[in-house]
């Protein structure tokens, strides 16, 4: 049973350019079968990590920071070097979708020779050091940024996407809530459903959020927005929202966070957290690239009134630029 609201928990586009977007890979297939990405079997760990219990943690930790080095080393190396036994070791391989320790093995291995090879040889470290260089603090950040984009796109659920993307089609009403950086996603997706006619609010007050959600009702879509699933004031409003009968998405990092509970329907992203909490900015970086996938999809769907409203709404912003006669010279 689920305790009390409010108790603690644990962890512009132009109408001439049309409407385009790509679908990413689907997941759930079985780890020797899946058509994975580099490091996708890290990407999975990471996502379930707050879940696991403290033992298995300290393996999932092992794996994150030197899959390479787990891909070599023996089930009992492993199970020393974590402080941990080796049926602990085995139940975290099944915990994450490997039948043993020789599976994860070999996926590990596989995926870090992929890695190296798409990166041509070369190794970036995602934490910023205090003698790295400028450069090398952009070639970092930019890493980092780009992997976040790239392997959110490669775990997105496109089932589950399009569930959203039907019930966003249908809703009479969208709320999004979110604080902090996530907040600045949650504007950002008003904005696009609002120029497309659709009739959205963003929230990031938590008094508002709650009150807000009070008045949904079936019909209307209520969509968190949570980096580690762990936000009282999202949880909050998105609970109030599914006790009023309205669907509820769930944006976060971790499929198996606090949100998920209030949830009918989950999507996820994959950043990492670094130094100087620059996985703050990846984070937002996949939220928006999921934000994106959602709003092209319901663009995609209504493709004529959104034309017509794409078209009215850069018509009524297009004389809001300076003209080039008053430009300096």
């Amino acid at each position: 049973m689920r305790k009390p609201i409010g108790s603690d928990r644990s962890p512009e586009q132009r109408p001439e350019q049309g409407i385009t977007g790509e679908p990413g890979a689907s997941r759930g297939e079985a780890p020797g079968e899946r058509d994975a990405t580099p490091l996708s079997t890290v990407v999975r760990v990471r996502s379930l990590l707050p879940s696991l219990p403290p033992a298995e943690r300290r393996v999932a930790q092992r794996v994150i920071d030197d899959p390479e080095g787990v891909a070599n080393s023996t089930i009992t190396e492993l199970a020393q070097a974590c402080g941990t036994s080796e049926t602990t070791v085995i139940r975290f391989c099944r915990a994450i979708g490997f039948h043993g320790y020789p599976e994860l093995r070999l996926t590990l291995a596989t995926e870090a020779g992929r890695a190296q090879s798409a990166s041509g040889g070369r190794v970036i470290g995602s934490d910023i050091s205090p003698d790295d260089s400028l450069e090398q603090i952009v070639e970092k950040v930019t890493f980092a940024d780009a992997r976040a984009v790239e392997e959110t796109a490669a775990q997105l659920d496109i089932k589950m996407l399009e569930q959203v993307v039907d019930a966003v089609v249908a809703a009479e009403r969208v709320d999004v809530y979110g604080v902090g950086a996530s907040a600045f996603v949650a504007a950002d997706f008003q904005q696009k459903l609002h120029r497309i006619g659709r009739v959205c609010s963003a929230w990031a007050d938590a008094h508002i959020m709650l009150t807000s959600a009070a008045v949904l009702g079936n019909g209307d879509v209520a969509i968190g927005i949570s980096h580690t699933g762990a936000t009282v004031e999202t949880i909050d409003a998105l609970e109030v929202a599914k006790s009023r009968g309205a669907k509820t998405v769930a944006l976060t990092n971790f499929p198996k966070s606090p949100i998920a509970e209030v949830a009918d329907l989950i999507l996820t992203t994959a950043a990492r957290e670094t130094t100087f909490r620059s996985g703050a900015t990846a984070s937002r970086l996949a939220q928006l690239t999921v934000v994106d996938c959602v709003f092209v999809g319901v663009a995609q769907r209504t493709y004529g009134p959104t034309r017509k409203a794409l078209e009215a709404t850069f018509e009524a912003v297009r004389g809001r630029t300076v003209r080039p006669d008053r430009r300096r010279r």
